[in-house]
């Protein structure tokens, strides 16, 4: 039943991918760190974590990003989708 909730959870974030494909490329031009989308698949090469953003207090599922280096010392962001914490089971 969890595995099912995580693709889903996945198969959501791609569909609302599209909305910040263009967000992307512009964070390139500025100099930041690009910001990638995680799909279901995607090989990290993760060698250190820098930060994790904080998850939105909202009842499902909300976006999270994550900073770390690879083991090339590139700095990257990837942008993937979590449960909120704002549900209550009561």
């Amino acid at each position: 039943m969890k595995l099912l909730n995580i693709a889903l959870f996945v198969a959501l974030g791609t569909a609302g991918a599209q909305a910040f494909a263009d967000d992307s490329h512009s964070t390139a031009a500025t100099g930041q760190t690009p910001l990638e989308t995680y799909t279901y698949g995607t090989r990290l090469d993760i060698k250190r974590v820098i930060e994790v953003s904080q998850v939105a207090d909202e009842c499902g599922p909300v976006p999270a990003r994550m900073t770390y280096e690879d083991s090339q010392g590139q700095r990257r962001t990837i942008e993937y989708q979590v449960m909120g914490t704002g549900c209550s089971n009561g």
